[in-house]
C-alpha cells in the first residue's frame, strides 16, 4: 500500500547544488556562463509565471563570494564554439555592479557590451503543440443545472402522490420468476421479417408478453380479483373482464418523467391481432395526450416493464382495486456468461433469460397462486401450449413457429454430422420448398412439411447460431445454421415458390441456383416507378368499364392486375435483349386489358366495339365479340428499345389458340431466315392460359410436347397462368388430382414458378428470370400467378 502523497517527509533526503557549481540545464543547453546564469535574475517570462503551489516558500540560495580575478591570456581568441569535453569556464572580468543593478525585465539588445563569446542556448522547450497531446486523458463530466428550492406538487404529479401514499395500506407479496427467451425472440424476428415484407408493422416483446398474461389470467382468474370493503367487512371482487393496465413511461421536454396507467378493456375477449391492435391505440393516445378519464378507471390487472431500461426486476406497488401488477425485466444472458464470446454461448447453449415478477395483494390472493399463474406464463412463452399458433394465426403469418426442444447432448459424432444433416436441408428446401411458400393471396394456413422441419434432420433451434461448413452454398463455405434457413426460405419459400429438381439437367438447376441463392436485390426506384404505373394503368382501365358499362360482358382482369407488370417485364426484357416481336395468344381473361395497356390498341376503338357499332355493309355486325378480337402494335422499353408485338385472335372459349400461335411463330421465324445456331429465336411466344384449362384442356398438353420437335421448335415458350382458383364455377379441389394445376408440366421437365399475384415485385422477378431461362436454353418455362376472380365469370353473373 503507497503512503499518502499529500503528507510531506519530513525524513526524506534533499540534494542541494553547491554554490558555483554549472546547472544541469547550463550542460544540456550549452551555456558557457551557466555557473553564472544560475545567480542572474529570471527572465521576464519567468518573472510573469505564476508561483507553484506549495504549502511553504523556499528561500532564495545565499548569494556566492566573489570569485579572483583570473591572469589575463597572452593572446586574446574567440571561440567559434564550446568544446563538448571541457566543462564552461567562469568569466575572466570582475563582476559589473551595474550590470548586477539592471533590471530583469530588459531586453537582451539593450546591453550592446554583451560578451559576443557567450554561446546561445541551441533550443528552447516548447508547450505540447500536437492535438492528441492536448486530449483530455478521460470524458470530463457534464453537471446539470439543476434548480434549487421547494417546488410543489400538482396535477397528475399530485396524483401520483396520493395513490403511493394509498399503496402503503396494501399488504403485498412478490414472486419471482426468471424464464428463458430464446423461444419469444425468435418467434419474433419471424413474425417482424414477414411484416415488413407484407403490410408493415412491428411486434414487440412486451406485445407477446402482455398477451400470454392475458391468456394466462383467463385460465387462471383467481390472479384477476380485488379486495374491498362491504360494510365494513373484508370482501372479494371478481371482476367481470380483464382491464389490462399498461406502464407507460412519458419523458417531458423539462427532462421529468410521467407515468401513466391506462388499461385496455376487455382484453381476455381478444385474439393477438386486436390486442395487438388496442395496446398500440392507447400508447399512442398516452404519447398525444389524448387519454380520457375512462381510460383510467376499472383496471384489474397492471403490466409494467422496467427491463427498457435494463432493470432486471422490480417491486412495484400495488392501487387499491387491483390484484397483482407484472413486472418484467431485462432480456440478457446469465451475469457468469455475459462476458463469454458468441461462439462460445452458442456452442454452450446459453439463451438469454428475463425475469418476471407478480406483486400481488395477500389479503386475497396467495403465493402458491401467484406461483402458479407464473408457472402458465412460463408454459405460454415456450409454446407447450400452442401459444404461438394461436399468435401466428391471428395476424395471418402462413409459416408454422419456431418450436421449444432441449439441446442434444454434446455427442462428438452427432455433431460431426451435423453438416450432412445441413446439406439435407438444403435440398430438402430446393426440392420441396415451394410447398411453404406463401403464394395464395386467398389464404393464410400455416404452411409446413416434415422434408422443411429442422427437427426432422437432427437440428434444434439452439444450432441455429452455430457455424457449420456447407460446401459452398450461396458462395461461402461455413454459414451459421440460421443464416443457411434464412437464406433458403428467402429464395423458395416467400411469395415466389420455385420448381425446378425435376429436370435432369444440372446445368439447368445451377442456373437457378445462382440466381435465387445468392440473395435478392431490391428493385431500384424507378422500376417501383413503372411497375407502380402498370398497376394503375390496369386498375383505371377495369374500374372505368365496371363504371361505365355496368352488366356487360368484358372477362375482367380485376384480382388479377399484376399481369400486366409481368408481361411488361418479359416484354421490356425481350426487347432490350434485341428480339425482333413478341407474339402473344390468350383466352378471354383479361384480353381487352392486354389490349389496350401492352399491344397499342386506342381507347376509343375498344369503347367503340363496346357501344356495339356496326360495320358498314354488314347485316349482323362485324360477327365476333370485342373479348375475342387481336391486333398489332409497337412496345417501347423503359430503356427506349422496342420490339414488335402480335396479339393473336381467339374466337374459341377453348385455348384453341396455342398450336396456332405457335404455328404462327413458327412461320415468322422461317420468313425472317433466322438461323438458331447463330441468331437465336428472335421472336418470342408468350401463351396466357386459365388455371382450369391448363391442367383441363388436352390441347394445351399438346401443343408442349410439341415444344422440342424439329419441325415445331420456337426456341421455348413463356407461358403465364392466370390463376384464379377457379374453372367457371368449379373449385380446384373438384377440377382436378393435382396439387398443382401445372403439375402435369413436369413431365416434361418444365421449370415452373409460382408466384403471388398480390406481389407485382415478385411476379416481375419471376418474369424476368423466366425470359432469362428462355434466352439461356431455348425451352419453354411456366409462371403461375396464384390470383382470384372479383367478380362473377364474365361480369353477368353472380361472382364466385
Amino acid at each position: 500500500m503507497s503512503p499518502d502523497t499529500s503528507v510531506p517527509e519530513t525524513d526524506r533526503v534533499s540534494v542541494t547544488r553547491a554554490a558555483g557549481a554549472p546547472s544541469v540545464a547550463s550542460l544540456i543547453l550549452g551555456n558557457a556562463h551557466g555557473a553564472a546564469g544560475a545567480d542572474e535574475p529570471a527572465s521576464a517570462s519567468d518573472a510573469d509565471a505564476p508561483a507553484p503551489a506549495s504549502s511553504q516558500a523556499v528561500p532564495p540560495p545565499p548569494p556566492p563570494p566573489p570569485a579572483p580575478p583570473a591572469p589575463a591570456p597572452s593572446q586574446p581568441q574567440a571561440s567559434s564554439s564550446p568544446q563538448a569535453s571541457s566543462p564552461p569556464q567562469a568569466s575572466s572580468s570582475p563582476a559589473n555592479p551595474a550590470a548586477e543593478e539592471a533590471p530583469a525585465s530588459a531586453p537582451a539588445e539593450s546591453a550592446p557590451d554583451a560578451d559576443p563569446s557567450v554561446t546561445q542556448p541551441i533550443a528552447t522547450a516548447q508547450a505540447p503543440t500536437a492535438a492528441y497531446l492536448q486530449r483530455p486523458d478521460h470524458t470530463p463530466l457534464e453537471a446539470k443545472d439543476v434548480e434549487q428550492g421547494i417546488s410543489r406538487l400538482r396535477g397528475p404529479a399530485a396524483r401520483v402522490v396520493e395513490n403511493m401514499e394509498a399503496s402503503l395500506a396494501v399488504p403485498t407479496a412478490t414472486s419471482v420468476r426468471t424464464i428463458p427467451a430464446k423461444l419469444l425472440m425468435d418467434n419474433r424476428v419471424v413474425v417482424n421479417n414477414h411484416l415488413a415484407r407484407t403490410r408493415g408493422g412491428k411486434v414487440s416483446f412486451t406485445h407477446l408478453i402482455g398477451f400470454a398474461i392475458v391468456e394466462a389470467i383467463a385460465e387462471f382468474p383467481a390472479m384477476n380479483v380485488a379486495y374491498v370493503e362491504e360494510d365494513g367487512k373484508p370482501a372479494l371482487q371478481t371482476p367481470a373482464s380483464v382491464n389490462l393496465g399498461l406502464a407507460i413511461d412519458l419523458a417531458r421536454p423539462d427532462g421529468t418523467r410521467q407515468l401513466l396507467v391506462p388499461s385496455i378493456k376487455g382484453a381476455d375477449q381478444m385474439d393477438f391481432a386486436a390486442f395487438w391492435a388496442a395496446y398500440e391505440d392507447v400508447v399512442r393516445r398516452a404519447r398525444g395526450g389524448a387519454l380520457q378519464a375512462t381510460d383510467f378507471q376499472g383496471t384489474t390487472l397492471t403490466l409494467t416493464n422496467p427491463g427498457t431500461l435494463g432493470t432486471v426486476h422490480s417491486v412495484p406497488r400495488l392501487m387499491r382495486g387491483q390484484g397483482a401488477i407484472v413486472g418484467v425485466g431485462s432480456m440478457d444472458y446469465p451475469a457468469e456468461f455475459q462476458g463469454a464470446s458468441e461462439e462460445v454461448v452458442a456452442r454452450l447453449g446459453i439463451s438469454k433469460v428475463m425475469t418476471l415478477t407478480s406483486t400481488y395483494d395477500h389479503r386475497v390472493i396467495q403465493g402458491a397462486q401467484s406461483g402458479e399463474f407464473l408457472g402458465l406464463v412460463h408454459r405460454k412463452l415456450l409454446g407447450l401450449d400452442g401459444f404461438y399458433d394461436r399468435v401466428f394465426s391471428s395476424i395471418r403469418i402462413p409459416y408454422e413457429p419456431v418450436r421449444w426442444v432441449q439441446d442434444s447432448a454434446t455427442d462428438p459424432a452427432a455433431e460431426a454430422a451435423k453438416p450432412a444433416r445441413i446439406a439435407e436441408l438444403i435440398h430438402a428446401y430446393r426440392s420441396r420448398g415451394h410447398l411453404m411458400a406463401d403464394v395464395d393471396p386467398l389464404s393464410s394456413r400455416p404452411r409446413k412439411h416434415p422434408d422443411l422441419d429442422v427437427q426432422t434432420h437432427g437440428l434444434t433451434l439452439w444450432d441455429l447460431d452455430r457455424s457449420y461448413q456447407t460446401a459452398g452454398f450461396a458462395g461461402q463455405d461455413e454459414w451459421t445454421l440460421r443464416g443457411v434457413l434464412g437464406r433458403l426460405r428467402d429464395a423458395y419459400c416467400r411469395t415466389i415458390g420455385l420448381e425446378y429438381m425435376h429436370i435432369a439437367d444440372r446445368e439447368q438447376r445451377q442456373f437457378f441456383q445462382e440466381r435465387l441463392e445468392h440473395g435478392y436485390t431490391k428493385p431500384t426506384r424507378e422500376e417501383h416507378l413503372r411497375i407502380l404505373h402498370r398497376l394503375n394503368a390496369a386498375e383505371a382501365f377495369e374500374a372505368f368499364l365496371q363504371t361505365k358499362y355496368v352488366g356487360q360482358k368484358r372477362f375482367s382482369l380485376e384480382g388479377g392486375e399484376s399481369l400486366i407488370p409481368l408481361l411488361d417485364s418479359v416484354m421490356s426484357a425481350a426487347a432490350e435483349a434485341g428480339v425482333h416481336e413478341v407474339c402473344i395468344g390468350m383466352a378471354h381473361r383479361g384480353r381487352l386489358n392486354v389490349l389496350a395497356n401492352l399491344a397499342g390498341k386506342s381507347y376509343g376503338q375498344i369503347f367503340s366495339e363496346f357501344e356495339g357499332t356496326a360495320v358498314p355493309g354488314s347485316v349482323q355486325g362485324s360477327g365476333d365479340v370485342k373479348y375475342h378480337l387481336g391486333t398489332e402494335g409497337t412496345f417501347t422499353a423503359e430503356s427506349g428499345a422496342t420490339t414488335r408485338v402480335y396479339l393473336a385472335a381467339n374466337p374459341s372459349h377453348l385455348e384453341a389458340v396455342n398450336p396456332v400461335l405457335e404455328g404462327i411463330v413458327r412461320a415468322k421465324l422461317d420468313a425472317l431466315g433466322a438461323d438458331p445456331a447463330t441468331d437465336g429465336y428472335p421472336v418470342l411466344p408468350v401463351l396466357i392460359h386459365g388455371d382450369a384449362a391448363f391442367s383441363g384442356q388436352g390441347v394445351v398438353m399438346e401443343t408442349i410436347n410439341m415444344a422440342l420437335l424439329k419441325g415445331y421448335r420456337t426456341g421455348g415458350t413463356v407461358h403465364v397462368i392466370i390463376n384464379n382458383q377457379v374453372g367457371f364455377t368449379t373449385g380446384p379441389e373438384s377440377s382436378r388430382s393435382t396439387r398443382y394445376c401445372t403439375d402435369i408440366a413436369k413431365g416434361y421437365q418444365i421449370p415452373i414458378f409460382h408466384v403471388n399475384g398480390d406481389d407485382p415485385e415478385a411476379c416481375v422477378r419471376a418474369a424476368r428470370l423466366a425470359f432469362e431461362y428462355r434466352e439461356r436454353f431455348g425451352r419453354d418455362v411456366i409462371v403461375d400467378m396464384v390470383c382470384y376472380r372479383r367478380r362473377g365469370h364474365n361480369e353477368g353473373d353472380d361472382p364466385r
